[in-house]
């Protein structure tokens, strides 16, 4: 995730997704004690009552898992769950994932020309929210969520004020529902978009490559290649047919060294791989969805109601600068932050032709859960080429489709990304 904050040209992570780290050199120490109480030296008041926490990495499982905040103090973090003894490792974490609301609070109301949450009590302004980011309405028990259906599941935030969140691209056309007897919860992530301006972050990394030894005689006498100066250029994300999903990510680099055998490696930080359940096409994608943008209706009818394969690409338009007398390159410039993509669709008719013809304006969005976690990608305005009808005898028809992503800036003035995604630390069951 590092990289990809590069890739999309500086990065913002909401304030809603408080985290607080046990264990290791210069962070929260702490225990869990038979009180129910996560404890450490201090920072544990950036949680409030009410709110989702998840907690992983503990050693003993039954302190993982997500707990409801009952109270909070710089050095205890009370929950309403059970918990056992133990002094927490470094992988111990707890990220805030959404609110549980007061019963009766949150409400829906459709009388404006979008969907809203409305709340007495809750402030929405105090979640960290951004407009263009994704929310997840409603937990797993009775009475965490509306009770009509229509009005759970993913949504898009549209603008945000203390008592009303107006919402788009909702899962399904949401209704009129006063809260009655439900405390709905509320389940928000970690958001990643692209910046402009002075908001952009820029890393260079150094790329290792061992090499091995020079000889038998020599084991630990490891050889390595580096790529200094290197900026993330290129990512892609494949989506095929029932199969896993796989990315890759390209890199420009203004110069290279290398290391012998007898010279040490450089010093330097090397991440661990962190290992991951891989998300299959087939059963972990919630949703995916192509749709003609639509001001007044947060539900239109998708373009298509199948996908066959789909490939989603970023690319910065790296190039190195080079010049007379320098080996390799001085510097490395970004230009241009592009976002496109290709997609087969299995054709439904000819609404998704007459979009490619009447450059319609498009969006996209979709969700990827496993394991209670997931993934969003939103890309709030694209226009489609190709569009021509594959026609085959004994084969159904597909339509081709190529995308071109451009800031959302004129759907709405604070939209003004290109592409957003959404980290999901938890989810409950049903989202998937």
């Amino acid at each position: 995730q590092t990289n990809m904050q590069d890739l999309l040209q500086g990065f913002f992570f909401a304030d809603a997704r408080t985290k607080v780290e046990f264990g290791g050199a210069g962070e929260i120490t702490g225990v869990v004690t038979a009180t129910d109480d996560y404890t450490a030296a201090s920072g544990l008041d950036a949680f409030v009552v009410g709110d989702l926490v998840f907690a992983a990495g503990f050693t003993d499982n039954a302190n993982n898992g997500l707990r409801v905040v009952s109270a909070a103090t710089a050095t205890a973090l009370t929950v309403g769950e059970n918990l056992v003894d133990e002094t927490p490792g470094a992988a111990a974490t707890l990220v805030r994932v959404g609110v549980v609301t007061d019963v009766g609070d949150l409400e829906v109301d459709v009388t404006g020309a979008l969907p809203a949450l409305t709340s007495t009590t809750l402030d929405f302004t105090t979640l960290g929210l951004v407009p263009g980011e994704w929310v997840y309405i409603g937990g797993d028990d009775t009475g965490n969520g509306f009770t009509n259906a229509a009005n759970n599941g993913f949504a898009r935030v549209k603008s945000i004020a203390a008592t009303v969140l107006t919402l788009d691209k909702t899962e399904t056309t949401m209704v009129t529902e006063a809260g009655a007897a439900q405390s709905v919860e509320l389940y928000f992530g970690r958001v990643l978009k692209n910046e402009t301006g002075t908001d952009i972050v820029r890393r260079t990394y150094q790329l290792e490559r061992t090499l091995g030894a020079p000889d038998d005689a020599s084991p630990a006498n490891v050889q390595a290649e580096y790529i200094t100066g290197a900026v993330p250029g290129e990512f892609t994300l494949n989506v095929p047919t029932a199969d896993k999903m796989t990315a890759s990510l390209a890199f420009v680099g203004a110069d290279n060294e290398t290391v012998d055998g007898p010279t040490s490696l450089k010093t330097g930080t090397r991440p661990a791989l962190l290992e991951a359940d891989a998300f299959n096409t087939s059963s972990d994608f919630a949703r995916i969805k192509l749709a003609i943008v639509n001001a007044t209706d947060a539900a239109p009818d998708p373009l298509f109601a199948f996908v066959t394969e789909l490939t989603l690409s970023i690319n910065n338009n790296v190039s190195p600068n080079k010049a007379v007398g320098v080996l390799g390159a001085f510097e490395v410039t970004s230009g241009t932050f592009e976002v496109g993509g290709d997609l087969t669709a299995y054709f439904a008719n000819v609404a998704s032709v007459q979009a490619v013809r009447d450059n319609s304006d498009i969006t996209l969005d979709m969700h990827m859960v496993k394991a209670n976690a997931g993934v969003t990608i939103d890309v709030p305005l694209i226009t489609l080429g190709d569009g021509r009808p594959a026609v085959e005898q004994d084969e159904p028809i597909t339509l081709p489709l190529n995308m071109a992503a451009a800031t959302g800036a004129k759907i709405d003035p604070n939209m003004d990304h290109t592409l957003l995604m959404v980290f999901w630390d938890y989810l409950p069951d049903r989202a998937g």
